[in-house]
């Protein structure tokens, strides 16, 4: 019934089927067809056409709104879709653990948002377990990881790399006999020490002391027994947690030991009261990905996110932070 209406509101503004014809670049027998064919569709006549200038029917002044109302619609669904275009509108959630949440996300969220102050932007925090179950629900659009998801269910783009470090506290004893292994913070910082020849600390040289560790199904905590095993090695655990951070914080303390990735040590302030030393296994290097759910729609502010993140430079310093080896 509406199909054809901006031939029934041409005829209406121009008060006259010649003039309206003429406008629409078409011949005023075909306007007049497609007019009574609407005007069938409707039930009743939209113009009076004993009138000059021509006047709508009750009803036809009625048709005149309700296109009116719909071109609106049309409108402002048009500059929706141009602003979506141009990133002007839109949202774009972000999800990661507790580290990525405080210190790798912030500075590439914050550049991003310069270049596209419109977009709605959101970031949770929570555990890897329910960031994927978010994730998979859709209630997200990314989550970076660096843990392993299963590639049926989501896709990725990895960002970075890192290696696990052994962190102990300065006042334990073993530190005495090992400082040919140990690293410099600044090393770390600058990713110096994958090149360093200082070697590898093998773990029986802590066969007496406490581990500060995370649960297994975490990454990290995965790959620190990962590589205990490879060395036939059995840690005093003391604790098990859920985040490298808190296990971080907590060996700054000088409760026990811990392992932890080159970006949070790269990241939280320098501390003298800790010892670093490399590792060596084949469980020591990991990805850092983005993840998003596989066959999902991709919407323009995702696209550009991933273009962003993924350009060379861009930020540089930023993403040189964030991420390490991969960013330089």
């Amino acid at each position: 019934m509406f199909r054809g209406m901006h031939y029934v509101y041409s005829v209406y503004k121009e008060r006259s089927f010649s003039r309206a014809a003429a406008a629409l670049h078409i011949s005023q027998p075909s306007l007049s067809a497609n007019i009574r064919r609407i005007e069938e569709k409707v039930g009743c006549p939209l113009f009076d056409r004993s009138t000059k200038p021509l006047e709508v029917t009750e009803c036809g002044a009625r048709y005149i709104r309700c296109a009116e109302e719909i071109m609106a619609i049309e409108n402002g669904f048009e500059s929706y879709i141009n602003d979506l275009e141009g990133l002007k509108t839109g949202t774009l959630n972000f999800g990661g653990s507790n580290f990525f949440s405080s210190w790798v996300l912030p500075p590439l969220i914050s550049d991003f948002s310069r270049e596209y102050p419109d977009l709605d932007i959101t970031l949770t925090e929570a555990r890897s377990v329910e960031l994927t179950r978010m994730l998979q629900d859709a209630a997200i659009d990314f989550v970076m990881d660096n843990k392993e998801l299963d590639l049926e269910v989501f896709d990725r783009r990895q960002v970075g790399n890192e290696q696990l470090l052994l962190v102990v506290p300065e006042g334990f004893s073993a530190n005495r006999t090992l400082e040919e292994f140990q690293i410099p913070l600044p090393e770390i910082r600058s990713g110096a020490f994958r090149e360093s020849r200082t070697p590898a600390v093998p773990l029986h040289h802590f066969e007496d002391c406490p581990f500060i560790l995370l649960h297994p199904e975490n990454d990290t905590g995965k790959r620190s027994y990962q590589i205990c095993q490879e060395q036939s090695f059995r840690p005093h655990v003391v604790l098990e947690l859920d985040q490298q951070l808190t296990a971080y914080n907590i060996a700054s303390s000088g409760l026990g030991i811990t392992f932890s990735g080159e970006r949070l040590l790269s990241s939280v302030p320098p501390n003298p009261k800790l010892v670093y030393y490399r590792l060596s296994s084949r469980f020591v290097t990991r990805n850092i990905y983005l993840y998003w759910k596989r066959g999902r729609y991709v919407s323009k502010a995702m696209q550009v996110f991933m273009e962003f993140i993924a350009a060379p430079g861009n930020p540089a310093e930023t993403k040189k932070a964030a991420f390490g080896q991969a960013a330089r």
